[in-house]
């Protein structure tokens, strides 16, 4: 039996995306507030980050118990305690009045929250047929895609009009709905397989990813590896990485199955998904102060131009949806990958003279190479998966897409602070008010000699700096989607596309997909 038929399937989709809607909604709607709640909380710039990888990180280390805790305790139990505690969370993060209260509220609301997007994604599987499964993950899929993009515009409309607190308070009514979705119409569902917990698995790998993402918080403040904090952190992720893979190879109980090792298109679909997440969220959280620190946009603009890229996303999305079963995934993967790399191109022409029909043209092209990408990831990495061990590659699969939200984040941030402060001294090497021509460039707005001249001018030079930053990370990332494209030699075509691979030993290096 490949699929579970269910009566209310419709409710049950519509009260799943509302949950899985609200959870990546979060991951991106606080970026375009975050200069306000910066100065409400009186955090510093390396800190701010804080709010948003604190809330990635909890949810990327809590995303593989999904599986287990579907198994142990049933998947509407499950989702019911996910949704209320997210919630219940929201509500304290709109009530936090410093930083660490905030980024362990964030924490919390990701930990509650990990669930939701894994569970209901196996969910979606189920209850369609293979020939489905395209279609499903389409409509499931804008929830999922949309969501963090639409985060932007959401925000920035809460925060001009109510107040940045109400970015997270907008949660309440919207869990208070999904939750007596779930409650009311999951009904026949069958349940994954009760396994035994892996405590010592587990506690690796969570002490892996939480090491990796202090290395990524705090090495901008400490220096990177000039500090002796940081090589303690870095060996504790190795040594932790290097327990749990022994581990899952000799241990009889694994928490992660092995045979999903030998799952192809799953684990070729995963690095794409991380990379994409990188890219997509880096972006997403570059933007704002990009839009409103150096070109002076309201926050409600800042958010407005991102929003080509969330109505382009779910048109293409339903367009792929139609199409997938029909057509080798690799086309719509190998164009929607093609259309990234020109669109941070064109993001590689940003000046501080542009218009922002610049930033909604980026936008759209961004939005319609990601509808192309996301439903044949989903589809071919979790469709072609076996039912029994689809539960845990669909928690590993949204593990590794938060991680790769969650290096962009931090990473993309870290190249822009430390380029700006590069280029600043460059640009402000070259500025010599002692020539004639350079003295007659300043005029007497840019005058050095007079205080407000010298102030302006400084402004200036970091406004021209931290543009050629911004400029540098969108080029490394046109290079990071063009290196991903000779990728797509490894998954497997159209053919396979509507069957299981099995879990026979005689086929371990994927065959049958």
């Amino acid at each position: 039996m490949t699929f579970v038929p269910v009566a209310n399937r419709g409710l049950i989709m519509a009260s799943i995306m509302v949950a899985a809607f609200i959870t990546n909604l979060d991951s991106t709607i606080a970026n375009i507030a975050l200069p306000q709640i910066q100065g409400s909380l009186s955090a510093a710039s390396e800190e701010i980050t804080w709010v948003l990888t604190s809330y990635i990180i909890a949810v990327a280390i809590m995303t593989p118990m999904s599986g287990w805790l579907a198994g142990r305790f049933g998947r509407k139990r499950v989702l019911l305690v996910s949704i209320a505690g997210f919630t219940l969370m929201s509500a304290a993060c709109g009530l936090a009045t410093d930083l660490p209260q905030m980024v362990l509220f964030r924490t919390l609301q990701g930990m509650f929250g990990a669930s939701l997007a894994p569970i209901s994604q196996s969910l979606v599987f189920d209850m369609n047929p293979p020939e489905k499964h395209g279609q499903a993950m389409a409509t499931w899929g804008s929830a999922i895609l949309v969501s963090p993009m639409l985060g932007p515009v959401i925000g920035g409309f809460i925060t001009e009009h109510l107040s940045w607190r109400w970015v997270f308070l907008i949660n309440l009514p919207l869990g208070i709905l999904a939750f007596a979705g779930v409650w009311l119409f999951m009904r026949g569902m069958r349940d994954p397989p009760r396994r035994r917990f892996d405590f010592v698995g587990y506690g690796a790998l969570a002490a892996a990813i939480a090491s990796l993402q202090l290395i990524l918080d705090r090495g901008p403040g400490q220096d990177w590896f000039n500090s002796l904090e940081i090589w303690v952190i870095a060996a504790a992720g190795v040594i932790s990485t290097w327990v749990f893979v022994t581990h899952t190879l000799t241990t009889a109980h694994p928490f992660f199955s092995p045979a999903l090792a030998r799952q192809r298109n799953f684990i070729t679909c995963a690095f794409f998904a991380f990379f994409c997440n990188m890219m997509m969220f880096s972006t997403l959280t570059l933007l704002p102060p990009l839009t409103q620190n150096l070109m002076g946009y309201p926050v409600l603009l800042g958010g407005l131009v991102t929003m080509p890229r969330g109505l382009t996303s779910c048109v293409t999305m339903f367009i792929v949806g139609q199409f997938i079963a029909r057509y080798d995934v690799r086309r719509f993967l190998m164009l929607g990958l093609a259309l990234c790399a020109f669109a941070f191109w064109d993001m590689s022409q940003y000046s501080l003279e542009m218009g922002w029909e610049s930033f909604a043209l980026a936008a759209a092209i961004q939005g319609l190479a990601l509808g192309m990408v996301n439903t044949p990831l989903s589809t071919i990495g979790l469709g072609t998966t076996p039912m029994a061990i689809r539960g845990e590659a669909t928690a590993i699969y949204h593990l590794v897409r938060n991680l790769g939200a969650s290096v962009g984040i931090a990473v993309m941030h870290s190249m822009v602070i430390t380029n700006t402060a590069a280029s600043y001294a460059s640009i402000g090497g070259q500025v010599d008010p002692s020539t004639p021509a350079m003295a007659a460039a300043l005029g007497s707005t840019y005058n050095p000699a007079a205080v407000e001249g010298l102030i302006r001018l400084s402004e200036q030079v970091h406004r021209e700096a931290a543009m050629v930053a911004y400029v540098n990370v969108f080029r490394l990332m046109m290079c990071i989607a063009l290196i991903c494209i000779p990728f797509l030699l490894f998954l497997r075509g159209r053919d396979h596309m509507g069957r299981e691979e099995t879990l026979s030993p005689a086929k371990p290096d994927g065959e049958g997909l």
